[in-house]
């Protein structure tokens, strides 16, 4: 099944526009390189017609009954779920994911759209006790417009979490979402048009990311900013952000380490890490990618874990034989290549893959490298694509120091049969979240997010929703 790729456009103050700057940008099918699409550029005048938009529309959706927005919200939830045929086939056209992982992506997305939707009807105050005639009581209020910055790799669902969480508190929002994958997003904000959102309190930009991110930081409207995406550019914004005393939520980027225990199943433990190393290419700020096993398990998890590499179909995502597609641009297959060439220029070796496949699309074959030194770059940096450095390690001494030897703070992951070894290594690991016996660590209802440089701040859960309200003390001394 195939569908015509749209003309994307600008959407600011309940209108479609190609924007006022008269500049297009192409986007492309990272399976073929072709162009399929030109994306328009929003000027100066776009950014500020959006905020203004934003900022008008905020007082009469704040004071929407939360039943009311929550009714929009589960509208525009079901219209996703009619519509995902359609909106996974232009995020595997427009970002390589093989259609399958997409419709997984879409559907998380939609559960996280109505568990925002009933959360927002459960954002209780509380009464302080107090004494005799004084009345104290703390109130949740949304915290106004927000600058929302959502990346390539989740089109949809990264923009879901979002959009549902600031719609469900009340507030107002533009968004900037991803320019390698603009219709996957647009198609997603019809769904909350449709549902009746109203116009101006959902808006969308595209265009150059650092003219856009200042332009909007910078706005005396706007009170909140969340970006997910790499570290140093959420640095950035951050920094922009501090300037103008505006609070941040900051969802960045990982080099998630996994502990496999000599008392681990291996078998299932290879098959899961390796389920999850390799979907989206690798391209997952929670992607596993350091693997530390026990040294008496080393061998055999090294056997089992680079068979199953070698094994993944890649191809284009829209291939039904397709377990894993192409990275997502040419910056990322060049990233991914020169960490790969460094790591066996140090004295690495790759047992799968290790180089790009063919000449047409980004495609890199699935990758699983040992013997890397300490001091490889690949050991240090994000690679954000289908690699695999395994090590093997003594005792959960030197293991913990290994992984939480670097800056990076978002997953975690540990296999073993002992309750007490995975409550003291889950208690020792240095990061958001871990995950024990299995990789499934964000799902609706559970909040996601980093610490150290990895950001700060949650997605998902009640914390998600609670991160685009203030709280507001109240003291009434009665008369």
């Amino acid at each position: 099944m195939s569908f015509a790729y749209p003309e994307p456009k600008l959407y600011i103050d309940g209108e479609w526009t190609a924007g006022s700057s008269g500049i297009t940008r192409p986007v492309f099918d990272p399976a073929t390189e072709e162009e399929i699409g030109r994306l328009p550029v929003a000027g100066a005048a776009d950014l500020d017609k959006a905020v203004m938009a934003a900022s008008r529309a905020l007082p009469g959706w704040r004071s929407t009954p939360p039943l009311k927005r929550c009714d929009i919200l589960m509208k525009a939830a079901a219209l996703l779920r009619e519509r995902i045929e359609e909106i996974a086939w232009l995020t595997t056209r427009e970002q390589g994911q093989p259609i399958g992982d997409s419709k997984v992506h879409i559907l998380r997305g939609i559960e996280i759209i109505e568990w925002d939707a009933q959360e927002g009807r459960r954002l209780y105050g509380r009464i302080i006790p107090s004494e005799p005639g004084l009345r104290q009581m703390v109130v949740r209020e949304p915290v106004g417009v927000v600058a929302a910055f959502a990346p390539w790799n989740a089109p949809v669902f990264t923009p879901c979490r979002k959009i549902a969480s600031a719609l469900a508190a009340g507030c107002t929002l533009v968004l900037k979402p991803a320019e390698e994958t603009p219709a996957s997003t647009l198609a997603l904000v019809q769904t909350f048009i449709d549902a009746g959102v109203p116009p101006g309190v959902l808006n969308v930009v595209f265009g150059d990311p650092a003219a856009i991110s200042e332009h909007l930081i910078a706005a005396p409207q706007v009170r909140l900013v969340t970006f997910t995406g790499s570290v140093p550019v959420g640095k950035h914004l951050a920094q922009l952000a501090a300037r103008e005393m505006k609070p941040t939520i900051m969802e960045l980027g990982g080099h998630a380490p996994v502990i496999i225990c000599e008392d681990a199943d291996v078998e299932t433990a290879a098959t899961r890490i390796a389920g999850t190393k390799f979907r989206n290419a690798g391209q997952a700020c929670l992607s596993p990618t350091r693997l530390y096993a026990h040294r008496s398990v080393y061998d055999r998890f090294v056997d089992q874990f680079a068979a199953l590499a070698r094994k993944i179909p890649v191809g284009p995502g829209v291939a039904a034989t397709t377990a894993m597609g192409p990275l997502a641009n040419a910056r990322r297959l060049a990233a991914v290549d020169e960490l790969v060439t460094d790591a066996v220029r140090r004295g690495g070796r790759a047992l799968a893959g290790g180089s790009r496949i063919g000449n047409t699309g980004y495609f890199y074959a699935p990758t699983v490298l040992v013997d890397v030194p300490e001091d490889a770059r690949i050991l240090n940096e994000e690679p954000f694509g289908p690699v695999a450095i395994i090590a093997r390690y003594d005792d959960e001494a030197e293991v913990l120091v290994r992984a939480n030897a670097l800056p990076y703070g978002l997953a975690g992951y540990v296999f073993t049969r002992s309750a007490a070894r995975a409550d003291k290594l889950a208690g020792a690991l240095e990061c958001g979240t871990v995950g024990i016996n299995h990789l499934v660590v964000s799902t609706v209802g559970i909040p996601f997010g980093g610490v150290k440089e990895s950001g700060h701040g949650r997605e998902g859960g009640v914390e998600g929703v609670e991160g685009y309200t203030v709280s507001k003390t109240v003291t009434h001394l009665l008369q």
